[in-house]
């Protein structure tokens, strides 16, 4: 392999730094080339690059080209354009970079220096990134993405019917749905970049009433939160699994070939788990792991996938019902509210108060950024179907060894691809090859000063032999969710092989994504290697009321699986019993 990937683009001279900090969350693993070219490139830098415009941050032309300077891709791996992030703190008056690289990295030791440029103070910006803020602190309903909610639901149930379409004809649906990430993408871009509103204007308050935990307990149980939603449904389905017998004997009997054997049975109880799961999948079965990306297989591709997470939810005990736990967090979440308002109103600062009851409207933001998510994610779902059934197609041909292998190819060898698509069999064989070679890396955390490490440079997953943790030790993390849990540590490496996690361990995870959130159900707490108070982990530990202590580094390699620990949400300390 070459020290450089054959698609990877160049780093942006004007915008130096990256980071895979929440990039990691997005895209863990490389990148597909089709992936990038297709979704990324072609797609989603574009609504990116619009979001920033929309919010005031940039000027149109400003970004001059989307697909190097909002984000990147070096050795396959995507980056966040850590240099455009900073642009919130030196052009909105009301944030700071230090404020925005607490949010992002946490106490991380390696974070790239800021340094100015002559071009990035633009005080001509200054009124329209105000308006925004403004609008964000007002905003109570946002009719625009529940409008981008039914369209982009609407795609996925009129979907037409892939098996009947040409190979020019599905590359033609693939390019119609295009224009849809950009559109998606650019909701989701204000609705992340907006998310640490409340988070600083509570933490001003937090001062003036002498409590440092007030945010995280104002923000907890917001409610409607679109990656929650899938585990809801998983509980109760797999409380329909616990009361049959039938359906309980099946799964004890493993969930490979499940869904084959209950139909197979015809029984009332197996009949309703199938029809309940079909709607499952026709709601939720474009989320996965790794979902971002069109290589990686949803609930939809890979039923197994979810029906693996059922398994684990359905050994839950009924007391365990996330409705009721997050009601009690909701609870908890009012009852906070009220007492910050009687300690403002004792202050007599007016001022204040106005500040706490904007933060409150900034804060549905947090679910609404998980709403534009799923609408986009929806998308690159559709997009993905429509190759994995040219891919399937390619290999009944013999034009292809291995469906996957459509992946390798970029936007731009699409259509030559379809005239004929024998010729390029070999050239895909040899990307592919390379490809898992990639997925053996370890990429660094920051590009600094536009500078890419070779290939060569990159560490081996697995090698850095972190030391284990022993008793008495304390990791340190960002607080995420508040509480404080002792429990077993259970170390998972992969949402789609949960088996060894048991109702009330802690989850201990690299990172978590939507796919995740169903073994949050069974968890009694989560820690995470990378994430920060905007991250997925904190966020649906929250809504769940689950302690959360996010940004732990090495934290799934230290910490040992089985070890007894201490979760401590509210200060971010992950306590060696």
């Amino acid at each position: 392999m070459e020290d450089r990937w054959f698609c990877d683009l160049e780093p942006s001279a004007r915008w130096p730094h990256y980071t895979r900090a929440n990039a990691g969350e997005v895209l863990a693993p490389p990148a597909s080339p089709l992936g990038q070219t297709f979704i990324w490139n072609n797609g989603t830098f574009l609504g990116w690059r619009d979001g920033y415009i929309r919010q005031g941050y940039f000027t149109d032309g400003e970004i001059t080209d989307a697909r190097v300077e909002t984000g990147g891709f070096f050795g396959g791996f995507f980056y966040i354009n850590l240099s455009n992030v900073r642009m919130q703190g030196v052009r909105n008056p009301a944030v700071t970079i230090e404020d925005l690289d607490l949010a992002f990295f946490g106490d991380h030791p390696d974070v790239p220096q800021y340094e100015e440029h002559p071009d990035d103070i633009n005080e001509d910006l200054t009124d329209g990134i105000l308006a925004h803020v403004g609008w964000a602190m007002t905003l109570t309903e946002w009719p625009e993405i529940d409008e981008a909610k039914e369209k982009t639901t609407k795609l996925r149930s009129e979907r037409p019917d892939l098996s009947s379409l040409t190979p020019e004809e599905l590359v033609e649906r693939a390019r119609f749905l295009q224009p849809f990430l950009i559109e998606t993408y650019n909701t989701h871009c204000v609705a992340a970049s907006s998310s640490g509103i409340a988070p600083g204007l509570l933490g001003a308050v937090s001062e003036a009433v002498g409590d440092p935990t007030m945010p995280m307990r104002c923000l907890t149980g917001l409610g409607d939160v679109d990656s929650a939603a899938p585990s809801y449904f998983l509980w109760d389905l797999s409380r329909s699994v616990k009361s049959s017998e039938e359906l309980t004997a099946a799964f004890d009997e493993g969930t490979s070939g499940i869904l084959e054997r209950l139909s197979a049975s015809g029984s009332n109880d197996a009949e309703a788990f199938l029809s309940s799961w079909d709607d499952f999948i026709l709601e939720f079965g474009c989320r996965g792991p790794n979902e971002y990306e069109i290589f990686s297989d949803t609930w939809e591709t890979r039923p197994t996938i979810a029906l693996a997470l059922l398994d684990r939810i359905r050994l839950q005990a009924d007391a365990e019902n996330p409705a009721q736990r997050h009601k009690n967090i909701a609870e908890s979440r009012i009852s906070t509210i009220g007492e910050v308002r009687e300690k403002l109103a004792s202050l007599g600062n007016e001022e204040l108060s106005g500040t706490f009851e904007a933060a409150l409207n900034a804060g549905n933001i947090m679910a609404f950024q998980e709403r534009t998510k799923t609408n986009y994610i929806r998308v690159v779902n559709e997009i993905r179907v429509v190759f994995e059934e040219l891919g399937k197609r390619s290999v009944l041909k013999g034009t292809l060894g291995n469906h996957k292998h459509i992946y390798m190819l970029t936007d731009d060898e699409l259509e030559t691809y379809v005239s004929d698509s024998s010729a390029m069999r070999h050239t895909l064989e040899e990307r592919y090859v390379d490809y898992e070679e990639l997925q053996q890396l370890e990429p660094p955390f920051f590009i600094k000063d536009g500078v890419v490490p070779p290939l060569s440079s990159y560490k081996r997953l697995g090698s850095s032999g972190v030391p284990k943790a022993e008793s008495g030790d304390v990791l340190l993390g960002v607080a995420g969710s508040p509480g404080v849990v002792q429990g077993t540590a259970r170390v998972i490496l992969d949402p789609t092989e949960p088996g060894d996690l048991e109702p009330g361990e802690i989850l201990i995870a690299p990172i978590t994504d939507p796919s995740w959130t169903p073994l949050f159900m069974a968890a009694s707490a989560v820690v995470v290697n990378v994430g920060g108070q905007r991250s997925h982990a904190v966020v649906v530990s929250r809504e769940l009321g689950l302690p959360c202590v996010a940004s732990v580094t090495d934290a799934t390699s230290r910490i040992p699986n089985g070890a007894t620990i201490e979760v401590n949400g509210t200060t971010g300390e992950v306590t060696l019993v």
